[in-house]
Parts: structure tokens; sequence; C-alpha cells
């Protein structure tokens, strides 16, 4: 049997499959039932989102047959060149279909030239073209093209649904996930379903048998232990810089990626601070958690952990930001716990 990427194999195949953009479902099938079909849409939003996914069933729900859709990538087309080419076709019929649908993938990479020439398309468009044009950087996009297309934002997809697509796909696989898991892969994951069907595809490789284990999935990521995490946040809690220095130690004895653990300690640092002051984020907070880790952010969100702040984060975010660069990632991270902790010379 031949390799099939889980984003691939588990793509939404109508909108019914689709989740998390509700919203832009709505409109889609409205505009169907109506049958008030815009000549241009524009897909907005971040990476791994669904905007192509989402642009493949509406243009199978218009009716257009493979044959008579096209889809142009144009970090790799687009130059002027390519749009003239799409001008050319733009006036034939479609073969045998109601529509002729033309998908352009990335559509902030077009060249100034190419926008323009793609601009006189959608003033004036024959009645048998649809354009679905995607991006993830809006702002790159002429106000012109913009203001002749109907546009449509993408919601980033929640912690909790993300969680949830994890654990589908890995049941439908035929694996069972350890405590923690499901989280860890949906942090990982980024906002992205994308992404996050990719991390989970990477573990299942690495793992022999059938049940992914946090300690397994530490192994092939380097995320930190959950202990370390929380070590570390007690350590802010009590002032602690002994116990917070010991558990730096641990995440470089244990060659935990320290950008990640940085990652997932603002996470929890940021529940901490929204369970402390807006109480009615428990409900969802809960759901992305497990049970052992909510009781002890909720524990953390009191009079415990009152030297847990915004200031505290602010350094750590500072710290994250610079990382990158720095010739001793874990240096930067000390001396955020330094300033956390007042311990400025």
């Amino acid at each position: 049997m031949s390799f099939q990427a889980l984003y691939r194999k588990y793509r939404p195949q109508t909108f019914a499959d689709v989740r998390g953009q509700d919203h832009i479902v709505s409109v889609l099938e409205g505009a169907l039932a109506q049958q008030s079909i815009a000549h241009a849409y524009l897909f907005a939003g971040s990476r791994g989102t669904g905007k192509t996914t989402l642009a493949r069933i509406f243009a199978k729900a218009l009716g257009t047959h493979d044959h008579d859709l096209y889809e142009i990538d144009a970090a790799s087309h687009r130059g002027i060149d390519d749009i003239r080419e799409l001008r050319s076709g733009v006036g034939t019929l479609p073969f045998s279909s109601p529509y002729k649908v033309y998908i352009i993938d990335e559509v902030h990479m077009l060249t100034k030239d190419a926008f323009n020439a793609l601009l006189k398309t959608l003033e004036e468009p024959p009645a048998h073209v649809i354009f679905i044009l995607a991006t993830t950087e809006l702002d790159k996009i002429l106000p012109t093209i913009v203001s002749r297309c109907q546009v449509l934002h993408f919601h980033k997809p929640t912690h909790a649904l993300l969680q949830d697509v994890v654990r589908d796909i890995a049941t439908r696989e035929g694996y069972t996930l350890g405590v923690g898991v499901p989280e860890a892969i949906a942090l990982l994951g980024d906002g992205s379903f994308r992404d996050t069907q990719g991390m989970l595809q990477k573990i299942i490789a690495a793992t022999p048998g059938t049940e992914i284990t946090y300690d397994a999935l530490r192994l092939v990521t380097g995320i930190p232990s959950q202990e370390i995490i929380h070590e570390l946040i007690t350590g802010i809690a009590h002032h602690d810089f002994e116990s917070i220095t010991r558990a730096l130690q641990q995440l470089t004895a244990d060659h935990a990626d320290i950008s990640l653990s940085v990652l997932f300690l603002l996470q929890q640092l940021r529940a901490i601070l929204l369970i402390r002051f807006a109480p009615q984020a428990s409900a969802y907070l809960a759901q992305e958690y497990t049970d052992t880790d909510f009781a002890f952010l909720k524990k953390m969100s009191t009079i415990e952990g009152k030297h847990i702040n915004a200031q505290a984060i602010a350094h750590l975010l500072e710290a994250h930001a610079h990382m990158r660069h720095a010739a001793i990632p874990v240096l930067a991270l000390e001396l955020a716990f330094m300033r956390i902790l007042g311990q400025d010379m």
C-alpha cells in the first residue's frame, strides 16, 4: 500500500466534514442555495486552516469537474507571463461544468505586474469563470484586488479542537494516546490543522507499538516534561531561583528544546492569569489540559502564585524572542528568571 500523508488522508471532502470554519461554510452554502455566486473570492487566514481544502469543496459543490478546475501556486508561478497564460485560457468555455474555477494559492506572492494583469481579468471576468484566491498575508494584496473579491477570513482552530483532531485520527489509525499527548501535539501544531496532523504523523512513524506515550513524544520532539514546567512555575511562585536552576539543568540533561520549553511554560503561565482574572475562562481551559495539570494551574492562580504576573510573562516573551539568535539560548532564559525574581545586578 502506498504511503499517504495524514493531512491528505483525512482532508475534508464535503462541507459537513469541515471543522472550525462554520462561518465560512455558512456563507458558501448560502451562496449556493440562493444561487448568488460571486465571481471572485479571497480566502484569508494563517497556514493550515483549510483555505485550499474549502476552495476545492466549494468548486465541487458548484459542479466543477476536475478538468475544469485549475490550481495555481503563486509562490512558483508569480510572474506576469504566468498570469497572461491564465488570462488566455479564461475566455474558453468549460469542458463539461457550469463553471471553470481557478484557485490561486499564496496569491500575495504575485509580482506587481502580475497583480495588475490579474486585476484586468477580475474587473470583467467571463460569466463562466470563478476565482478563489487564497493568502496567508492579506495585507500584501493590492486594495484594488481585495475590493473586487468577497473576502472570507479563516479562523485558527482552537487548542481544544486540535486535540479532538489528534484523538480522532489516532483512534482511526489504531493508536492510543498517553496522558498529556493530545494536548502537547495540539500545542506543537501551532493553530494549524496540517501542522498538527504532520506532527502526529512524525510521532506515529517513530512509535514501534500502538501506544504513544508522553515520554516517547518528548524523545521525538524535544518538548519538556510537565514536571519540569511545574517546577519552573513553582520556582517563580516561591521566588526560588535555586529550584529554577535545577529545573533548567534538567532540561539540558534531557536534551529538551529550550525554545519549545519556554513556549510550554508561557502557555501555562497565561492559563494561570486567565483563571485568576477571567474565571469564565476556566471552562474552556479545563478542556485544554489534563485534570492533574489543570488542578495545578488553578492552585497557582490563587495567593500561592501571587508572584506569577504579567511582568513575568513579558520577561519570558522577550527571552523567547531573542533565543533564536542567542549564542547560548538557555542564558537568555536564565537572565529572564533573574529579572522575574528581582535579581538584576
